[in-house]
């Protein structure tokens, strides 16, 4: 998992987020604004002397994101200087066009969240396999209340889906980063509870492909 990247606020671990271009960075927009101020990659281990340290130069949100709950929970942040792709380093793709994901096709979610509720963050990065939700019965699970253009996977029927702290990394199917971590219910990862929701990538192509042809915020 050589995209995955931790982003930083106030020298600690806030979010995940992943590589998709060697100035690019994917997470969450509920995981900060203009605080983010580095982020960390190239060694699974948070305390590694060789983890690369960049800066963040600007965060770009979709123009109508306002919370979680409302959706449009993506944020790409532009880094300060161009990654240098390596044996430790590499991007992960995004889908070439809008797709479907199959219901419990299998695909994974890594992050340095916690482990359960009641842990602390890890310093070891954690992966693990979840399925896919059919939206209409997510939806159900959900009493209503999901944002549209999201993915569920994961923390339903199951002890495995992600946590506090994982926020912004990505799900990965096929080799592709599809979704990136969002919400869970009441900041809890008490499992089985309802399904995890990831924001899909694959309805925010054009204005990811903007942002990074013009290299700037859109």
């Amino acid at each position: 998992m050589l995209y995955m990247v931790s982003v930083q606020k106030n020298g600690h671990h806030e979010c995940g987020g992943f590589l998709i271009n060697v100035y690019f960075v994917v997470t969450a927009a509920h995981c900060g604004g203009d605080d983010l101020k580095y982020v960390l990659l190239g060694n699974p281990n948070l305390k590694s002397s060789k983890m690369k340290k960049i800066r963040v130069n600007s965060t770009c949100k979709p123009k109508d994101y306002v919370d979680v709950g409302n959706g449009n929970d993506i944020m790409l942040l532009q880094l300060s200087e161009k990654v240098p792709l390596n044996n430790t380093v590499n991007k992960i793709p995004l889908p070439t066009y809008e797709i479907t994901l199959r219901e419990n096709q299998t695909c994974s979610v890594a992050g340095w969240g916690k482990v359960d509720e009641n842990s602390s963050s890890v310093d070891d990065l954690r992966v693990v396999n979840v399925s896919i939700i059919n939206s209409s019965d997510c939806n159900k699970k959900w009493e209503g209340y999901l944002p549209p253009n999201v993915i569920c996977a994961g923390g339903y029927g199951t002890n495995k889906g992600f946590c506090q702290g994982d926020s912004g990394g990505p799900l990965v199917c096929n080799g592709r980063a599809v979704g990136v971590v969002s919400f869970n219910r009441g900041f809890s990862c008490h499992y089985p509870d309802v399904p995890n929701v990831y924001t899909n990538i694959s309805k925010y192509l054009q204005w990811i492909n903007k942002i990074l042809n013009e290299k700037k915020c859109v």
